[in-house]
């Protein structure tokens, strides 16, 4: 760590005393209780390195969120400052709105070579919930262009405990309590089916492969309502805010089956799961699935600036085309940003150089193995896994798999012992999640995992 002298560390110290102030006294932080954060010392990342964060004191931290999913190559990484200040070099932004640039045009090509088979166009925005926005506006007026129209094609079939974003639609199809309940007068309507949670369904118990029994309220809804349904949203083989809730194998292309059976569309939210985080670069690959639409954000420019994209079909494409009245009116001010489509560029070339999604394969192997020790530990009930990303389960009683009540914060307090041994995770209740960037070493993760199994320990 870089060494001070004396004036240095006064300079720095209070120059950190005064960003505190200002922080608790002008910045209202997102999914965060104020009153308690006013309370305590703020965290203030000021530097990045590799898989390292460092704060304003000079203290070193191991990113296990990848800064909230979106990190893949770690921070710093040469290709993308350079991409980035090179990009600069000609435009920062110029608007897509009846123009174009040379960033956005190669970029949605390469995004149409490396998705799934048969999904040719690509429409921007600026983040995750944007593109899940899209995706169901996009949705809706298909079906009102069809001829004849299907106007009454209007409803969404979502998962139980679904985060899609925080904006009006992607809220619509949301199903976390916390998160919608309160804004549920302002959403739409939509059909709500239990998700696939395995560890805590009473028929997965008895049979282990029960994706038939999964499926079959998906079904049922599908047979009798198809005629009123647009589409089915899923955040494809992972429920990522969800606390990590794995899906069985074969579930992903039995929900793409049932679509195509009904005249459905299916719309597959990768903002979290896309690029690499399961081992494929989409999801949607590890079961050869092509969605109708693909919502991709988060690690689209490898971590460093806001882009999103949403993908559809040439079937889809072509119902917008006619005169002014089947026009999708949607876009946003910074939509195909030049520096954000040059970001994620490098981004997919770094995949390419560096042969990132073999990396993935071999060290979700090995984070496999290191974290299968955590499973004897007596509050953890169960410990799931789908590439780099991880979900440990906290639970009271390991028999009864009774959970802690949520007033006990077990979650919070492993995540607050985790960051004073040099860990930064972010848990979900009594979930700890492990998101580490996909650059990380085989020492590194076997650090995060030891941090995470010396918290849970302390703890039980």
């Amino acid at each position: 760590m870089k060494q001070f002298n004396k004036k240095q560390k006064n300079s720095l110290s209070s120059s950190s005393v005064k960003l505190s102030k200002w922080d608790r006294q002008y910045v209202w932080h997102p999914f965060t209780q104020m009153q308690e954060w006013e309370q305590e010392d703020p965290l203030i990342i000021e530097k990045g390195n590799g898989v390292y964060l460092y704060d304003i004191h000079g203290n070193k931290y191991l990113d296990g969120s990848s800064s909230i999913w979106v990190n893949l190559h770690g921070h710093r990484h040469l290709t993308l400052d350079t991409a980035i200040q090179e990009q600069l070099g000609n435009i920062a932004h110029s608007t897509l709105l009846g123009a174009a640039s040379p960033p956005s045009i190669v970029l949605a090509k390469e995004l149409v070579k490396i998705s799934p088979k048969g999904l040719t166009r690509v429409f921007y925005s600026d983040d995750g919930s944007t593109a899940v926005e899209v995706a169901l506006k996009m949705a809706i007026q298909y079906w009102q262009q069809q001829n004849p129209p299907q106007k009454k094609k209007k409803m969404f079939v979502r998962l139980d405990a679904a985060y899609h974003g925080d904006t009006m639609g992607s809220m619509s199809v949301g199903g976390l309590p916390l998160f919608h309940e309160r804004f549920r007068p302002l959403l739409f309507s939509t059909i709500a089916l239990d998700a696939p949670y395995c560890y805590r369904c009473p028929l997965h118990l008895r049979y282990p492969s029960c994706q038939t029994a999964c499926l079959d309220p998906l079904e049922d809804v599908l047979s009798k309502r198809h005629d009123h349904i647009a589409g089915v949203i899923i955040e494809p083989m992972v429920q990522a805010v969800a606390g990590l809730i794995t899906q069985p194998p074969g579930y992903l292309s039995h929900v793409r089956a049932l679509c195509t059976k009904y005249d459905v569309l299916l719309i597959a939210d990768e903002v979290a799961t896309g690029f690499g985080r399961t081992g494929t670069m989409f999801a949607c690959h590890h079961e050869r699935v092509t969605p109708d639409l693909l919502c991709v954000a988060k690690g689209l420019t490898g971590g460093y600036l806001p882009l999103a994209a949403t993908l559809t079909t040439e079937t889809m494409y072509e119902v917008f085309l006619g005169g002014p009245e089947k026009t999708f009116f949607h876009g946003h001010s910074y939509t195909g940003n030049a520096l954000g489509c040059a970001a994620a560029l490098a981004n997919l070339e770094i995949f390419k150089k560096e042969k990132t999604l073999a990396q993935v394969r071999k060290k979700s192997r090995i984070l496999q193995a290191l974290l299968k020790p955590l499973a004897e530990l007596p509050i953890v009930g169960d410990v799931r896994q789908c590439g780099m990303t991880a979900g440990i389960e906290l639970v009271k009683n390991k028999e009864t798999r009774e959970p802690f009540p949520l007033s006990e914060r077990m979650g919070y307090r492993v995540a607050a012992e985790c960051r004073r041994r040099g860990l930064l995770i972010r848990p979900i209740g009594n979930i700890v999640v492990l998101v580490p960037p996909l650059v990380a070493t085989e020492r590194e993760l076997r650090q995060i995992v030891n941090i995470v199994t010396k918290s849970c320990r302390t703890l039980c």
